[in-house]
């Protein structure tokens, strides 16, 4: 398993002019569908179906996370559009769909993630460690850092959209 940390912020707003200015520096956009198979306190199984806008090429992933918090661990791998199709229609779920644009900010990667069914815009930085994530310092733009604040999991946001 590999190791994923992380930080996540609650944007107010995705930082149009910023990218018009070139501070941020666009690397993909991608329309993402996601649906969690499996999920507790401390692991969550998931496929996605993610879309490149400009190419329109598609793939489809399946991962395990355990952990919370900055640090996690994460395998993840691609399966094909038929299983990722099996799985999604054996479970009838309502999946979780978003927009995500990758950016350059400096020699940072930052990923901003802006929700359809609900309104929430986050912004998310992976780090090598958790001395480098515990270190960052965020920019005021950023928002909230919400990294420990369970009530933006997205297993937490796609759980809601069962209920309703």
């Amino acid at each position: 398993m590999s190791l994923e940390i992380e930080r996540k912020f609650l944007l107010p707003e995705v930082p149009h002019d910023l990218i018009k200015q070139g501070v941020l520096s666009v690397r993909s956009e991608q329309r993402i569908e996601q649906t969690y198979l499996a999920m507790d306190d401390n692991q969550e199984l998931r496929v996605r179906r993610i879309v490149d806008i400009p190419s329109g090429v598609v793939e489809h992933t399946h991962t395990f996370k355990v952990g919370n918090g900055l640090s996690r661990e994460e395998i993840e791998y691609g399966i094909s559009e038929s299983i990722y199709k099996q799985i999604t229609q054996a479970f009838r779920a309502i999946p979780l769909t978003k927009t995500r644009i990758t950016a350059m900010w400096g020699d940072i990667v930052i990923e901003i993630d802006c929700y359809d069914q609900i309104k929430l815009t986050v912004v998310e930085v992976e780090f090598n460690s958790l001395e480098d994530a515990t270190g960052f310092v965020a920019p005021v733009w950023f928002g909230k850092d919400i990294s420990a604040d369970k009530q933006y999991s997205n297993k937490k946001v796609w759980k809601e959209l069962q209920s309703n």
